[in-house]
């Protein structure tokens, strides 16, 4: 037992020698407000302003870069940049991340120039002007501020994905083929009339085991198996008669480029007559029905009124 005592012992004055401290971290501090004013500065497109808390020899970086010796933007070049946001951004702004709040920290070691870092979460917002895509994405940002609370360097970490997407949308670009006639097109009409003649086993045969099938009337997300559909369609057949379903128009199948989707859309108008009281009803439908490389179909989703469904 005395030997277990030592060894703890001397395990914890190990420990205590490992922690070392090596600075401060405030969650107030004169280094944050300067911060924070220059990114109002940034949103109400102030340059004159925002130039005022950088200082003359500023850097800025991109913290995923992976271009060795990346020499970083100078102040001229960030000022000008971060402008390219208040121009082409309606409803620009900046917030900070849900839960997350700004950092000051005062190192000790090798902080000769009494210098502060500041390391904020933030959440970037708008719309592109020219193009609709809408930036709502999170982004964090280290800053070190001399002793004086001026922006001596930036280093930015974001996810350049909704930027790729504002690019890319300044061109058109085709996405796959739009088909009028294929034999998805008729695998979703022979599914839709053998519905129409109450033959349950026969629509489903054309769905694979692990479709998920989901409707614009239930909780966004929420999704039923087969077997659930099986039993909701059956309800759907023991409270009202097909007289008969129309196709609107025609199908389209979707055969994507990106993501390698295959979709058919198509549009119905079921008549229908309500078994409790024999009122005839006529409900438009909706249908995007997602196919595998079988060609059997593995997701649907149904757009329709329930009001009209229960219209008295």
């Amino acid at each position: 037992m005395k030997k277990i005592v030592i060894v703890a012992m001397m395990l914890s004055m190990f420990i205590s020698n490992a922690q070392k401290k090596n600075g401060t971290v405030y969650i107030e501090h004169p280094a944050i407000d300067a911060v924070e004013a220059f990114v109002d500065a940034s949103v109400a497109g102030d340059k004159e302003k925002m130039a005022s808390y950088l200082t003359d020899d500023f850097k800025a970086y991109n913290g995923t870069s992976n271009r060795k010796n990346d020499e970083g933007m100078d102040k001229e070049a960030f000022l000008n940049n971060q402008m390219v946001y208040f121009n082409q951004l309606d409803y620009y702004g900046r917030a900070t991340y849900p839960g997350a709040y700004p950092d000051a920290i005062e190192y000790k070691k090798n902080n000769t120039n009494d210098e502060v870092w500041v390391q904020t979460w933030d959440v970037l917002e708008g719309v592109q002007k020219d193009t609709g895509v809408k930036i709502d994405a999170a982004a964090h940002r280290l800053y070190t501020l001399t002793k004086d609370n001026k922006i001596k360097m930036i280093i930015s970490y974001g996810n350049d994905t909704v930027l790729n997407e504002i690019r890319s949308s300044f061109t058109d670009r085709k996405n796959g083929t739009i088909y009028n006639h294929h034999d998805n097109i008729n695998t979703i009409r022979k599914a839709m009339y053998a519905f129409e003649n109450g033959d349950i086993e026969k629509c489903l045969s054309y769905y694979s085991e692990d479709a998920k099938f989901s409707d614009i009337n239930t909780t966004f997300g929420e999704t039923s198996t087969k077997t659930e559909t099986r039993a909701n369609w059956k309800q759907f057949l023991d409270t009202f008669e097909i007289e008969s379903i129309d196709m609107i128009g025609y199908p389209d199948y979707l055969e994507y480029e990106m993501g390698n989707g295959r979709e058919v859309l198509s549009w119905w108008n079921f008549h229908l007559i309500r078994k409790s009281d024999k009122k005839k009803i006529e409900v438009p439908f909706h249908f995007s029905n997602g196919f595998d490389a079988d060609g059997k179909i593995v997701s649907e989703m149904e757009y329709y009124s329930q009001t009209l469904l229960n219209a008295k």
